[in-house]
């Protein structure tokens, strides 16, 4: 029996309030569709890589852009410059430290449309750059977009050779997003381009005397690091002196494969770095820009553009999104709309969900090719990359969402649970998109820097599929579920977080990890759940709440971070999910999401939360800051009514 949970009548009532007042508001941005789509920001590299295509594909003449383009430069330029840090660097997520990756791109971009170089922003940004290694120091993706220009050494960036699509599978052992850049950049590199700059632009300023222009070898003489790096050498003798017919022939191979990929999309991989590459890659090709195939890839990726008068999080109103979330939004905002008890406010959000369900086998088919195709996608349109994380959070909203068509949902709901205990991987876990995506030493793959080259299981998606497959009837006795409650033991750390990958980052872990245990029947008195519960509990910043930096991925351990209202929600399931319903941190945790909420029932949120690619790339999901602290009021609410109190 839980303990008795005694709150008193005025925190009750604020209870309900603030339930009823942000599901009030959550139903208010319900499309007419059903869906939600909340915004998903980033940092100014989209802008900035913006502006390089630009120009590529609208190169100035005469030292002028033409109109259309200049306009668009000129708000990209202003979305930048925006959120320039005083320092002079730009960074990778709200209030982060300066990323000489971004300041470089950021540079560059302001640079070449126009802004002089003794301007103050300009020389501060090129301090800064110098500070932290010069244009040396940037990743292998900035490099390797400056050499398309002329303005990096071509022989000193990693080669990205099309015959990777001739290897058999081993495209495959790549991630999905990772696959689908490597494809469409390959195309573009195997071309050889070099595009046209202004006059006498160059970079010059930025290279840091005595740096090494290329990745160096390890001291180590027989490592993966230079396994690779060989590999890389031979690439470029190949690309000079390799059979031509073999190139040509791994050319239409790459070209057939992104373009099969078009199909039903919004745009190759439906993200931005591929959507922008692919673009690259049919200039390349020779299509022209009104053909259909061209017209409609610029058209999916200039939907990513926001100029509405709608603001980040740092106040611009000229940005590009990442991609859409919609399934992912409406999954979580259906969910927590159903444990608040406005379950009957979602058929069309059910119906909507339904119709979205991916009934065609994509890229995950090639290891598990006599599956039956199912699962949902994070964005509108993606049918070749159904998401682990999205399936399991659309069976969960699935519980209370109830379609049209009753036999319809069940239909779908059997096969994709069918399709998502066909995805867990050997180890007992799950991940994002693919199983068995865990070729570690492909991480030293020359062009691997962006720290995403594998999607291997982690412990959040892994703890959201298990209590997505107990909610449907699942329980300790399937295998599935007891592979997967090990694998969750198994990767406790040793403070007792687990790490969180699509989220920042231990408090994520930790919080789905939990709820994952509770639904499998784990005993709460088990040493893991004390003792995640216990890291929670002793992480809690004195005004109630919780925060976390993403600087947790760097330092490989919980870097603390002001409360932020999504981060104090997931302590708060956390906690609850590990049988404390009684303590003071979890009503100081309430408390301190009633005293945060804004009168229209929403809550403020600057800081990011949401993990693209850790180290590398974060994401502000516009939601987060409603839908989770609705869904931890109402499973606070949930226990109290469980423990059948009369006297609250």
């Amino acid at each position: 029996m839980s303990p008795t949970l005694h709150i008193s009548d005025s925190r009750a009532a604020g209870i309900g309030r603030a339930q009823r007042l942000a599901s009030d508001h959550l139903l208010s941005l319900q499309k007419a569709e059903g869906f939600w789509c909340g915004l998903l920001t980033a940092d100014t590299t989209l802008e900035a890589d913006f502006i390089l295509l630009q120009l590529w594909m609208h190169p100035p003449r005469d030292g002028a852009w033409n109109p259309p383009t200049r306009r668009l430069i000129d708000k990209a330029v202003e979305s930048i410059l925006h959120r320039q840090l005083p320092g002079g660097g730009f960074n990778i997520c709200v209030k982060g430290p300066a990323d000489v990756s971004a300041t470089v791109k950021a540079y560059f971009a302001v640079k070449v449309a126009g802004l002089p170089v003794d301007d103050p922003r300009m020389v501060r940004a090129r301090e800064c750059i110098r500070s932290l290694g010069g244009i040396q120091a940037a990743n292998s993706y900035v490099k390797i977009n400056l050499s398309l220009f002329g303005l990096y050494p071509r022989e000193r960036v990693p080669s990205v050779p099309p015959e990777i699509v001739l290897l058999g599978n081993f495209l495959y052992q790549m991630s999905s997003w990772t696959r689908a850049i490597v494809v469409a950049l390959a195309l573009v590199h195997a071309h050889n381009p070099k595009r046209p700059v202004p006059e006498g632009f160059d970079l010059s300023e930025l290279f840091l005397d005595g740096a090494p222009l290329g990745l160096c070898r390890s001291p180590d003489l027989f490592t993966w690091r230079n396994f690779f790096l060989t590999a890389d050498r031979f690439a470029k003798f190949w690309e000079k002196h390799g059979p031509q017919s073999i190139r040509r022939r791994a050319i239409r191979a790459a070209e057939r494969w992104m373009i099969e990929r078009f199909q039903d999309s919004d745009g190759l991989g439906a993200i931005y770095p591929p959507m922008m590459y692919a673009i690259m890659a049919l200039d390349v090709l020779g299509y022209s820009p009104d053909h259909p195939l061209r017209a409609e890839a610029l058209r999916q990726f200039e939907n990513l553009i926001v100029d509405d008068g709608r603001r980040g999080v740092c106040g611009e109103t000229f940005f590009f999104q990442p991609c859409f979330s919609p399934i992912w939004d409406t999954a979580i905002a259906a969910y927590a709309l159903g444990e608040a008890g406005r379950a009957p406010d979602l058929r069309a959000a059910a119906d909507w969900l339904l119709s979205k369900e991916i009934r065609r086998k994509g890229d995950w088919a090639v290891k598990r090719p006599h599956t039956e195709p199912s699962g949902w996608a994070f964005e509108f349109n993606n049918p070749f990359n159904p998401d682990i994380d999205d399936t399991a959070m659309v069976m969960l909203a699935l519980r209370h969402a109830r379609a049209s068509d009753p036999e319809a949902q069940r239909d779908c709901q059997r096969r994709a649970l069918d399709w998502l205990l066909a995805m867990q991987s050997k180890d007992g876990g799950w991940a994002a998109f693919d199983a068995d995506n865990n070729w570690q030493f492909l991480s030293h793959v020359p062009f691997a820097d962006h720290n995403a080259m594998l999607d291997p299981t982690c412990p959040d998606i892994t703890g959201r599929v298990l209590e997505a497959l107990c909610a449907h009837g699942l329980d300790r006795g399937h295998p599935a579920v007891r592979r997967g409650v090990d694998y969750l033991i198994r990767t406790q750390q040793p403070d007792g977080s687990w790490y969180g990958r699509w989220g920042v980052a231990y408090i994520y872990g930790a919080c789905f990890a939990l709820r994952g245990l509770r639904a499998a029947g784990e005993d709460d008195r088990e040493a893991h759940i004390l003792r995640g519960g216990e890291w929670l509990r002793s992480i809690q910043n004195a005004d109630g709440g919780w925060g976390e930096d993403t600087r947790s991925y760097n330092h490989e351990v919980f870097t603390a971070a002001p409360s932020t209202p999504s981060q104090t929600a997931w302590a708060v399931l956390g906690l609850l999910a590990g049988g404390d319903t009684t303590s003071q941190s979890v009503r100081r945790g309430i408390d301190h999401l009633l005293a945060t909420q804004c009168p229209d029932g929403t809550w403020d949120e600057e800081l990011a939360t949401g993990t693209g690619f850790p180290m590398v790339f974060y994401l502000n999901y516009h939601l987060y800051r409603l839908y989770f602290p609705l869904l931890a009021l109402a499973a606070f609410q949930n226990v109290r009514d469980a423990s059948h109190l009369d006297r609250l």
